[in-house]
C-alpha cells in the first residue's frame, strides 16, 4: 500500500454537517419553549485573542439559534471573583451551559475554577467529576477535543453494529482495532483514550518520551497524535493503510520566515502511507468547536427532559 495518497478527513466539512444538526436540535428546543444558551466567563487581559474567540463564538451561536451571554470580568479579578461568578451561574436555574475562557490571570489555578462548574452544565467537559463520569459512561459532556476525534474516526470506521442479532449488545465500531494515542494530557490525550476504549478499541496510551515509540505507533490501525510536538510522527511510524488523526497545534517558522500552524504529523510523507489523514489546520479544530456547541444543545435537551442521561456519543 506504499505510494498511496491518504484521503483527507475534512474537519471543515464534518463541522458544517454537525452545525446543521445542532441548528435543527436548537430549533426543536425553541419550538418547545426551552431556551438554548451558553454562558461564558471571560477575564479581560492585554491578550486580545480570547476576546476575538469569544466574539466569533457569539456569531456562531447566533447563526445556530443559540443565545450567547458573555460575562466579562476585569483584568484585576482574582480567584474569589472568578469563582464567585462561576458558582452563581452553576446555581442559576436559568443557566444550562457554562464555559470559562482561558487563559486565567496569573496565580489563578484553572483546575480549581473548573471543578466549580456544575457537571451537568460543564459543556467543555473539564470538571474533574465529569471526566470521571466519562470513564463510567455516565456523562455525555466529554471534553470537546476527545469527542471531535471520536467523530472523525467514526467517519472512517463506521457506526456500531449488533453482535448477534437485533437484541444483542452493541459492539463498538473499533472492536478488534488497535488505537495508539500519543499524548496523555488530562483534558485531551487521556479522554481520547477513554472514549476510544468505550468503542472497544485496544488502546495504547503513550507520549513523546515513550521507549520504542515508532514500533508502538506502527501497530496502530488508528493513530492519534496529541503530543504538541511538530514533526513527531513520521512516515516510518505509520502502518500502511492506518488512519491518522493529528490533534497537535504547533507554531513554527515557515520557509518565508513567517509563523505557520502545523500539527504533530509530517503531513507530506505520512499522507503517502496512511489511508486517511486529518490536516492541520482544517482537521480536528473546526470539529472541536462544533462539539462544544453540540454539548451546549445536549445540556439544554437534558435540562428540558428531551433526553435522558446517556453514555458519551460516538
Amino acid at each position: 500500500m506504499q505510494g498511496m495518497t491518504a484521503q483527507p478527513i475534512d474537519g471543515n466539512a464534518l463541522a458544517k454537517a454537525l452545525r446543521e444538526q445542532i441548528a435543527e436540535r436548537a430549533k426543536r428546543l425553541a419550538d418547545r419553549g426551552a431556551s438554548v444558551r451558553l454562558d461564558a466567563v471571560l477575564v479581560e487581559s492585554g491578550d486580545n485573542g480570547a476576546r476575538v474567540y469569544a466574539d466569533n463564538q457569539a456569531r456562531t451561536c447566533a447563526s445556530l439559534g443559540i443565545e450567547y451571554r458573555l460575562h466579562l470580568l476585569p483584568a484585576t479579578s482574582g480567584f474569589d471573583d472568578i469563582a464567585g461568578r462561576v458558582m452563581l451561574l452553576s446555581a442559576d436555574e436559568s443557566v444550562s451551559a457554562i464555559m470559562v475562557h482561558m487563559p486565567l490571570p496569573g496565580g489563578v489555578d484553572p483546575y480549581r475554577i473548573q471543578r466549580l462548574i456544575a457537571p451537568e452544565k460543564d459543556v467543555e467537559g473539564v470538571n474533574p467529576a465529569n471526566i470521571g463520569n466519562v470513564v463510567y459512561g455516565r456523562s455525555s459532556l466529554a471534553p470537546c477535543t476527545g469527542l471531535a476525534v471520536v467523530k472523525m474516526a467514526q467517519t472512517v470506521f463506521g457506526p456500531p453494529r449488533p453482535v448477534l442479532g437485533e437484541h444483542a449488545p452493541a459492539q463498538g465500531w473499533l472492536a478488534g482495532k488497535v488505537a495508539v494515542v500519543v499524548g496523555a494530557s488530562d483534558v485531551v490525550g487521556k479522554p481520547i483514550a477513554v472514549l476510544l476504549m468505550r468503542q472497544d478499541a485496544t488502546v495504547i496510551s503513550c507520549n513523546k518520551w515513550t521507549p520504542a515509540l515508532p514500533e508502538i505507533a506502527r501497530s496502530a490501525d488508528l493513530l492519534v497524535s496529541a503530543a504538541g510536538k511538530a514533526g513527531l510522527i513520521t512516515a516510518d511510524m505509520v502502518k500502511p493503510g492506518a488512519v491518522v488523526i493529528d490533534v497537535g497545534v504547533n507554531r513554527i517558522p515557515g520557509p518565508d520566515g513567517k509563523m505557520r500552524t502545523v500539527g504533530d504529523v509530517v503531513f507530506e510523507t505520512v499522507s503517502r502511507v496512511a489511508s486517511h489523514l486529518s490536516p492541520v489546520p482544517g482537521g480536528v479544530g473546526p470539529v472541536t468547536v462544533s462539539m462544544l456547541l453540540h454539548n451546549v444543545v445536549e445540556a439544554a435537551e437534558r435540562r428540558s427532559g428531551l433526553l435522558a442521561p446517556a453514555a458519551p456519543p460516538g
